[in-house]
């Protein structure tokens, strides 16, 4: 039989396998999930909601709102929301409430101007959540693993550090898919999260918890990590803005699962929020030292860019076909930066995008530069240090005495399926060479790719069991190793939010971020939860 051949049946029946285990969690959706009054959040209500980031740090600068009434007010919101979308796993109320505190102390015991204040504290004040993945002191890092359930961080990863010392104030952890592995946010410890937009659909994942906190506007900044579409994924389901940093710009010290190897360079942490002026200064703080590799600070004239546009993969049979709302999304940007914006903007067809699943596991699938194997995603699955038999739980799954979710054993058990013979890892990696190098040259310094964020809007639970390949729309340009944003784009007929993936060329992150704002202007952006 043909090696390719034999390869559609192998992907055909992985589809079947999970459409049969999309029905069984389609019925216990029916039969069990939980029942909501309403299919959205609440309207926000309070004003100090609706500001960014940046507005709330400079109001408490300049002492005209205290940092306890900032603080006090989303934990108002968090407890009247959250039990509707399990966005936030852990609170960190007392000690969020302290800080705050201090902060008012220290503005009212010591005047400076407030150039001086926001050179040293950019975010003073302003509430923060983060990815339970991430460390954070004295609150869990189980990246919804049970053997982690007591895990709890003794120091604070990286970015969450320098998000401190700038500032922030967090307010919890945010739910994740079990080991960041999934793009539905649900596992054995904290349950599933729910989309603030209508209830019964998904967060996406891994950042899930993260997106939905901010969409429902129970944070105003959040941490993500993204190695195959974990933030903007999220970021795109939940109608917010989510930054996909060019690789080795922001360290990823710190979180749990940690990539290694050749995997490392294209694990990804970055910002998410409701506001698209907060990400590049959020941004310049994760980054630190690594700050200097980018040109935040140059000027981007949006009429000189060069737009490029493609409104699908270019018809793999194994994702879903793109939304018509999402095309006409998509070209309602295309004609406003042809008539308003009066740039150039060109319909391209990447011939080699229609292999962006095959081009994500050659990256993932990768040996290191000292040859080592990539770590197997069934030995992190291990219980301290107790191997774990994937068939084994998956009988115990079907028995409901499993203590992982069904995506996860599933990509135990076929970890191995996915892993190419030496032929078809050269032939793909040549492919993955020749899409980059295409890419890079077409948009050069000046030039931005739109591209959809995922082909459907935000699926119901458990849906995406039976689309698995579709996270391949954002995957792919985690494997080229390029700068990406999603930026909302208002909501369809049935209240979902629309949104598109901005790309640029290596370290021009500057371009997509300043894309991002133009978009956020012209667009609307974000859209409350509940609003008539």
């Amino acid at each position: 039989m043909a090696p390719l051949f034999t390869a559609r049946i192998q992907l055909l029946l992985l589809q079947a396998m999970g459409f049969l285990i999309g029905l069984i969690g389609q019925a216990a959706r029916a039969f069990g999930g939980p029942k909501f009054g309403s299919m959205t959040t609440p309207p926000v209500t309070e004003p100090l909601l609706l500001l960014s980031g940046v507005q709330l740090a400079k109001l408490i600068r300049q002492r005209k709102v205290k940092c306890i009434d900032v603080v006090q007010a989303y934990i108002n919101r968090i407890m009247d929301v959250n039990p509707l979308i399990n966005g936030i796993v852990k609170y960190r109320f007392e000690a969020a409430k302290k800080e705050a505190h201090a902060v008012d102390k220290k503005l009212a015991e010591k005047w400076e101007d407030d150039a001086t204040l926001e050179k040293k504290w950019p975010f003073l004040g302003v509430p923060l959540t983060v990815k339970e993945a991430f460390q954070l002191q004295g609150m869990p890092n189980s990246s919804g693993l049970v053997n982690r359930r007591n895990t709890i961080s003794k120091t604070d990863a990286t970015v969450v550090a320098f998000l401190k010392e700038a500032g922030a104030i967090p307010l919890g952890m945010t739910n994740c898919s079990e080991l960041c592995m999934w793009y539905e946010s649900s596992n054995k410890i904290y349950g599933r999260s729910n989309n603030p937009y209508d209830l019964r659909h998904i967060v996406g994942g891994s950042s899930g918890g993260e997106g939905c906190t901010l969409a429902a506007a129970c944070s105003v900044i959040g941490v993500g990590s993204d190695i195959g579409g974990s933030i903007r994924m999220p970021a795109f389901f939940n109608g917010i803005f989510g930054h996909k940093p060019s690789p080795g710009v922001v360290s990823n010290k710190g979180q749990f699962p940690m990539a290694r190897g050749a995997q490392e360079l294209f694990q990804c942490t970055g910002p998410m929020c409701r506001y698209a002026e907060d990400l590049a200064p959020m941004l310049r703080v994760m980054a630190g030292p690594g700050i200097k590799k980018l040109r935040l600070d140059e000027k981007v004239h949006l009429k000189d860019l060069k737009f490029y546009w493609m409104e699908h993969d270019g018809g793999s049979f194994l994702m879903s076909k793109v939304d018509q709302d999402l095309i006409l999304a998509q070209k309602k940007v295309v004609d406003h930066l042809e008539n308003m914006l009066g740039a150039s903007v060109q319909h391209v067809k990447l011939k080699q995008m229609k292999y962006s699943f095959q081009l994500w596991v050659t990256m993932m699938t990768a040996k290191g530069h000292d040859g080592k194997e990539p770590m197997k995603f069934v030995d992190l699955l291990s219980d301290h240090g107790k191997p774990v038999n994937p068939l084994w739980e998956l009988i115990k799954w079907c028995l409901g005495l499993s203590v992982h979710t069904i995506p996860v054993i599933g990509l135990a058990l076929l970890e191995g399926k996915f892993k190419y013979n030496n032929e078809k890892y050269k032939k793909f990696k040549a492919m993955e060479e020749s899409l980059h190098k295409e890419l890079v040259e077409m948009l050069g310094d000046d030039g931005v790719f739109l591209y959809p964020s995922h082909p459907t809007v935000a699926p119901k639970h458990h849906v995406p069991l039976t689309r698995p390949f579709n996270f391949a729309y954002t995957g792919i340009f985690s494997a080229l190793g390029l700068p990406v944003t999603q930026c909302p784009l208002g909501l369809n007929a049935k209240g979902l939010p629309l949104g598109i993936q901005v790309v640029a060329g290596p370290f021009n992150d500057h371009l997509t971020l300043a894309v991002a704002q133009y978009m956020e202007k012209s667009f609307g952006g974000w859209v409350c939860p509940g609003k008539l």
